[in-house]
């Protein structure tokens, strides 16, 4: 639902240049959460 949103939200007021940081948001989003529980996860934020 919030995505529909978003995705008409940027199509009617031609808001082109959130789509690139709404995908690296969600990609390290998804990062974090994969690497929560593994060996590589103190690696991962030492770089942020």
């Amino acid at each position: 639902m919030l995505l529909r949103e978003l995705w008409r939200y940027m199509r009617v007021r031609k808001k082109w240049w959130l789509l690139p940081i709404l995908v690296a948001l969600l990609l390290l989003g998804g990062l974090i959460v994969l690497t929560e529980g593994s060996v590589v996860a103190p690696f991962i934020y030492t770089i942020f």
